[in-house]
């Protein structure tokens, strides 16, 4: 039980770190002008668990801010990934 705990910690370690340097990076690419990440890879970064992270780039990269998919999709996917862990959690108590 220890192990799935410990690797669902990491995992949501690991993705929200990407996440957050993967908006890093796309705003630095586009300031300079250089071949972007796709939307649809920053959103499913989010999807995948990474939705701390990445709403922690938009803010501080300032980036993907005005986008209306992303003020909707990144938020909700906090609320979802949130919702999903205290089940996990809820769930895993009760097992013990």
């Amino acid at each position: 039980m220890e192990t799935v705990i410990r690797s669902i910690i990491f995992y949501y370690a690991v993705i929200n770190i990407v996440a957050f340097f993967m908006y890093g990076a796309d705003k630095r690419k586009a300031k300079n002008s250089e071949w972007r990440i796709s939307e649809s890879s920053l959103i499913f970064v989010s999807v995948a668990g990474g939705a701390f992270g990445a709403l922690l780039g938009m803010k501080v990269f300032h980036h993907k801010v005005r986008k209306v998919k992303f003020q909707i999709v990144i938020p909700l996917m906090v609320i979802i990934h949130l919702a999903a862990v205290s089940s996990i959690a809820v769930w895993m108590n009760k097992l013990t």
